[in-house]
């Protein structure tokens, strides 16, 4: 289901960028050019008016129901219920030194002392 929904979601981006590059701006696009086409003059900014606005509202409507859809599988859960112990696999023992006891003035590591007592 994901999957065709990201397809279609891409589809709708590639068309929603061509339909933007086709209408005609101030200083020149893709748009200007050689005279004659398909639809000209006002025909033709009304169309890619209203086709812009339905594959933006496409757009926006296909990432919402993504992220809906992405948030289902996910189980609750709390940051206040997990258990202190648990330790992130950057920390380092207490032994080694860390990075600012290198900074520190003097240029060597600061060695480890053992508790007093």
């Amino acid at each position: 289901m994901m999957s065709v929904l990201i397809v279609i979601h891409l589809l709708v981006v590639i068309a929603l960028v061509g339909v933007v590059l086709l209408q005609r701006s101030e200083g020149g696009a893709l748009g200007t050019g050689g005279g004659g086409g398909f639809m000209t003059g006002r025909g033709q900014a009304n169309a890619l008016s209203r086709a812009t606005a339905i594959l933006g509202a496409l757009f926006f409507a296909s990432a919402i129901l993504m992220s809906i859809i992405a948030g289902w599988s996910r189980a609750p859960r709390s940051v206040i219920d997990e258990p202190a112990s648990t330790k992130s696999s950057s920390e380092k023992p207490a032994g080694e030194p860390s990075l600012l006891d290198q900074l520190k003035p003097g240029g060597a590591p600061a060695a480890p002392q053992a508790p007093q007592k």
